[in-house]
């Protein structure tokens, strides 16, 4: 289902300029595959393109994942009408509903490589990247991640990159963090073992338990579609732990913690990226106090990229954004960048750009691709308070 339609003229913000990018053939896939007309004049902020730039992205409007899809598609469509007001470059991104089935997201994958998508931004979940992104690998078309944290994603191959952290770069923070904070000696962890991303999740987990010598007293399981986890958690309560750990997606992660608030259970609660929603606030109300999660953003981060988003976003939709949106919008910005460093917007050029991407101010902070084409930047343990995540310090 075609959601919308962006056609956009865009340049790169001065802020996002490579440092140094040399052309060259990347040896990768077939760039004849994208339209015509895809290599310009110029570089940087004097790149000029005569051609549109097809983009095209894949998000969960619907279904599970909805509200993730729904703030990376605000994120978006703030950094298109940015990109809208400078010149030289054309973008002509296509934003499509996956409706949080793998299946779909592979269906609109083919589309996109077939109808000459110069790169593919998305899909939302890690379990849905998992099955479609080999179809752009194996076309030699970029992929670009904006919420993709499970292990393993960008060892599909050398055209699937992500600015998202992984949660093997996030939740061995958190842990250390909340192990100091709150003296954890033994906790219960908990997790839906039916989706890539929530088991990637409990992986990361048991493993930054382990290494800051934090007993896993009992680990429990449950569906990504459960919603009441009374008796689940009563279980995890006679282990008298101190804190519960959870891997899940947002649409568990509030009744989990709403149920074990009622319970009477009190100690802290530490959440994975999936907790990292305005939902879990605004449905969980006073429960979700105190709850901890690991991020790749904070809106409390002071850098000039981070401000101007935050005033920007909240202008234009009346509402804060969450690691999402700050993702979706970092992600179109370096899109962007990547086709300005050759002046190119053929796919092979994409590719090798993006894989040069090294220490450039954004929303997320100072931001590299490493040599596994994964995100490198800072990350941020939050605790929520007074209904809004605050840097846990």
């Amino acid at each position: 289902m075609r959601t919308k339609l962006y056609t956009v003229a865009a340049a790169s913000a001065a802020a996002l300029v490579l440092a140094s990018c040399s052309s060259g053939d990347s040896g990768g896939g077939d760039s004849t595959a994208a339209s015509g007309g895809l290599t310009g004049e110029g570089s940087g902020d004097s790149c000029t393109i005569e051609g549109e730039v097809p983009v095209g992205a894949v998000l969960s409007l619907t279904g599970a994942a909805a509200s993730y899809g729904e703030s990376q598609q605000r994120g978006l469509e703030l950094a298109a009408a940015e990109l809208a007001e400078q010149d030289g470059v054309t973008y002509d991104l296509t934003i499509e509903d996956d409706q949080t089935d793998p299946r779909q997201a592979i269906t609109l994958f083919d589309e996109f490589v077939n109808d000459g998508a110069s790169l593919v931004i998305g899909p939302t979940l890690s379990n849905a990247a998992v099955q479609a992104d080999p179809i752009a690998q194996e076309a030699g078309v970029p992929v670009l991640g904006i919420s993709n944290t499970a292990a393993g994603v960008t060892e599909i191959g050398d055209y699937i990159f992500r600015d998202s952290l992984t949660e093997q770069a996030v939740i061995p923070q958190t842990i250390e963090a909340a192990t100091e904070q709150f003296g954890l000696e033994n906790v219960v962890v908990m997790y839906s073992n039916d989706d890539a991303f929530t088991e990637s999740g409990y992986e990361a987990f048991a493993a930054a338990l382990e290494e800051q010598g934090v007993e896993i007293s009992e680990t429990i399981t449950f569906s990504k579609s459960d919603t009441d986890f009374r008796a689940l958690l009563t279980q995890a309560q006679e282990s008298d732990p101190d804190a519960i750990v959870v891997s899940a997606l947002i649409e568990a992660a509030v009744p989990l913690v709403t149920q074990a608030r009622e319970l009477g259970i009190d100690v802290p609660i530490i959440g994975g990226n999936g907790f990292n929603n305005p939902r879990l606030m605004a449905d969980a109300g006073e429960a979700a106090e105190g709850v901890v999660v690991g991020a790749a953003w904070n809106s409390s981060s002071d850098n000039p990229e981070n401000q101007a988003f935050l005033e920007a976003y909240e202008a234009e939709y009346g509402a804060q954004p969450d690691q999402f949106a700050a993702q979706a919008y970092t992600g179109l910005k370096l899109v962007d960048q990547a086709v300005r460093a050759n002046c190119s917007a053929e796919r092979d050029s994409i590719q090798e750009a993006l894989g040069q991407i090294e220490n450039v101010p954004t929303v997320l902070g100072e931001f590299s691709i490493d040599e596994n084409r994964d995100a490198d930047h800072p990350a941020v343990v939050q605790v929520v308070e007074n209904g809004s995540f605050a840097v846990l310090e």
